[in-house]
């Protein structure tokens, strides 16, 4: 009894190359599996370019996992001791970190708000906040305009490809470059850095803004223009009033996004927080830099709290949670615990 050779034609056909049947059905299950078979070829062909990929990455970037065995011990030492990220104390004859010292250089540096000869003086977290906040507000109209002509709904291609050409270039341009390149314009300092700010926030916050006009429906538009309404009054009442909650939110998660530019050019000059960071790290002030990470933390978490419970209250959904800021702040430990619990128990 010979053994059964195996069919060749049965394993093309399974991946979608054999011999196509009579019947439409067949032909069309053949053209799904050729189908199946060009994705997974694709997929395998993108796992191994990206693994190519990573491998020259690692390359280029001097990867050594000796160096960080050899490195540990050095950033243990750096974490605990004297003048080191957590600096150590006693409580009750229990081993604690000494938040006071923290707390000592904030004052001392004016990192936090003050009182000196009953006169107000703002300190860098605020420094860092305003910058934000102003270049937010000054690129918002820029936004706005470049956002609503770069939609083909408001201006016929191919004119309003200038506008999504300018707002592409500014997104090409990092917010840390567009410093150094207005520094002979404002020097080196807090104005300089919310005008970089407001160009990057014109770049991303109008292209947001030109998404979302893309999104709209038609009806309420031709409600608008059956009454005669003019191009203008079409654009405000009929396009711009169906994204006006989506506005608002994006808004709210550009500034957020904003503070957390404003740190990162407060290290290369644009003062603030990120300055004063930047200042101890030269001087290898470990505890004076935990300092400054911390209100770093507290401030970033503080304006994404709030931007995220304004973009809560915009949502039509019926079932989100509308508690205040203030109830908000209070209930954060509680909720994480909470969260942190439910995951445990799963």
């Amino acid at each position: 009894m010979s053994t059964p050779r195996p069919d060749s034609n049965s394993i093309a056909t399974y991946f979608g190359y054999g011999e196509p049947g009579d019947s439409d059905s067949e032909k069309k299950l053949q053209d799904l599996k050729r189908g199946k078979t060009r994705r997974r070829l694709w997929t395998v062909a993108g796992v191994i370019g990206g693994g190519v990929l990573f491998y020259f990455s690692l390359i280029v970037i001097e990867f050594n996992l000796a160096m960080l065995y050899n490195q540990w011990p050095m950033f243990v030492d750096a974490l605990y001791g004297q003048n080191n990220y957590f600096p150590p104390a006693d409580l009750f004859g229990i081993p604690f970190v000494d938040l006071g010292a923290y707390w000592s250089f904030m004052i001392e540096e004016n990192l936090i708000l003050t009182v000196e000869n009953g006169r107000i003086v703002w300190g860098a977290m605020f420094v860092t906040l305003a910058v934000a906040l102003a270049g937010s507000v000054l690129g918002m109209p820029a936004a706005l305009v470049f956002g609503v002509m770069a939609s083909e709904r408001v201006i016929p291609y191919p004119f309003n490809f200038a506008f999504r050409a300018t707002m592409s270039l500014i997104r090409a341009i990092p917010g840390l470059v567009w410093f150094l390149i207005l520094i002979p314009l404002g020097g080196v300092g807090a104005f300089t850095a919310a005008l970089a700010i407001m160009i990057d926030t014109t770049g991303y916050l109008g292209r947001l803004f030109t998404d979302e006009l893309e999104e709209i429906e038609d009806g309420p538009i031709e409600g608008i223009r059956s009454t005669g309404a003019s191009r203008s009054q079409v654009v405000s009442f009929g396009m711009l009033s169906q994204v006006f909650r989506q506005f608002i939110a994006w808004i709210a998660f550009d500034l957020e996004h904003n503070v957390r530019a404003a740190i990162g050019l407060g290290i290369i000059g644009g003062g603030g927080l990120g300055l004063e960071l930047y200042v101890q790290r030269q001087t290898f002030h470990y505890t004076n830099m935990m300092a400054c990470i911390i209100l770093i933390f507290l401030l970033a978490g503080s304006v994404e709290l709030i931007s995220q419970r304004v973009r809560s209250y915009l949502r039509e959904e019926d079932d989100v949670e509308r508690s205040g800021i203030v109830e908000a702040f209070a209930n954060a430990p509680k909720n994480i615990l909470t969260s942190t619990m439910g995951r445990r128990g799963r």
